[in-house]
């Protein structure tokens, strides 16, 4: 479970002000999602998780958010409270085997936040989960959204092979939707 703020176009990483804050997000919305994730690029993200969750035995969903809702603007909260709130309406803990992984992008903030299920989260240390943020944040700073997101995919992946690998005597049941959620 990391969290990683990339830094803005001026290179500011700290928190903005109050106001600030509200500003940025009430100018970031669906379309900005759009614009970095075109159609056939969530396309291609659904088509990779869809693929990935037959090398192993868990769930990933992959969710982008251009901004936070008002009510999490208002009370100050932090990008991690939305993706942990997400982690549960999405029910990405609700797993058979506890090893569902949520990929979450807030837009408005250059936040990146992976949420893990507790039986992956027990078998993988902070110092993996900081690579994969960080990896995906060096390419989004360089505006490769698509590709930022296919190499978290697999690098998610490679840590639910090795822990939950698939097994090859039972039925494959795909627990989770494999859609890029878009907010």
């Amino acid at each position: 479970m990391t969290t990683s703020p990339l830094p803005s176009a001026d290179g500011d990483t700290a928190r903005p002000g109050r106001f600030r804050r509200f500003f940025r997000h009430r100018f970031w919305d669906e379309a900005d999602v759009r614009r970095v994730l075109p159609a056939a690029a969530l396309a291609r993200l659904s088509a990779r998780v869809t693929e990935s969750e037959l090398r192993h035995g868990g769930e990933i969903r992959l969710c982008v958010e251009a901004s936070l809702p008002m009510s999490y603007l208002w009370r100050g909260a932090a990008a991690r409270e939305r993706a942990l709130a997400l982690f549960g309406k999405l029910r990405v803990w609700d797993t058979e085997r506890n090893n569902g992984v949520l990929i979450y992008l807030l837009l408005a903030e250059h936040a990146i936040e992976i949420v893990s299920d507790r039986g992956l989260n027990r078998r993988v240390n902070a110092a993996q989960w900081q690579t994969i943020v960080d990896g995906l944040g060096q390419s989004l700073r360089g505006g490769l959204y698509e590709q930022g997101l296919i190499d978290a995919i697999r690098a998610v992946e490679g840590l639910l092979a090795e822990h939950f690998p698939p097994d090859p005597g039972a039925l494959r049941r795909n627990e989770l939707p494999d859609a890029v959620v878009v907010i």
